[in-house]
């Protein structure tokens, strides 16, 4: 139990992909927009690389590139999520660049795409989800601002 003169715990989300940030209820997919798994951001890609927001582990690299799950030395669990229904590219245009499993620092690559190729056939909408929600009483997410990466987008309080 955390003694009541303790500052409160605070876990620091920054942006793993250059964009814009929009709310997740901007997504046009219910999985994300009615936070199925959990609260978070989107961000429209301006660029095909990902990068890990925190400091962790890779929780799972999806073996399609699409996506890949993490969590943080802090106890958050991130899902980055690169574009709507780009599982079906079956790993065309997506290179991996850790396994699961693999230690990581902000800023370490995780994932490069091509952006321009998905985006022919595909929404690139990333959503940035906290997987583990329900453990954070405060969810502060920075909504409706161009991030590069390693910008703050969320921070998270106990």
């Amino acid at each position: 139990m955390r003694n009541a003169l303790e500052p409160e715990k605070k876990v620091v989300i920054v942006s793993p992909i250059e964009g814009t940030v929009t709310e997740l209820s901007m997504v046009p997919d219910p999985a994300f927009n009615e936070e199925m798994f959990g609260k978070g951001v989107a961000i429209r890609p301006s660029s095909g690389r990902v990068v890990s927001p925190v400091n962790g582990i890779v929780s799972q690299m999806f073996y399609t590139g699409h996506a890949v799950s993490l969590t943080s030395n802090d106890g958050a669990e991130i899902l980055i999520h690169i574009g709507l229904d780009t599982v079906r590219l079956k790993g065309e245009h997506f290179t991996t660049l850790v396994k699961t499993g693999d230690s990581v620092k902000i800023g370490d690559s995780l994932i490069d795409f091509d952006l321009a190729a998905i985006a022919e056939d595909y929404d690139t909408i990333t959503p940035v989800v906290i997987c583990n929600s329900e453990k954070y009483k405060q969810f502060e997410l920075k909504i409706d601002i161009d991030v590069k990466i390693g910008d703050e987008i969320i921070v998270l309080g106990e």
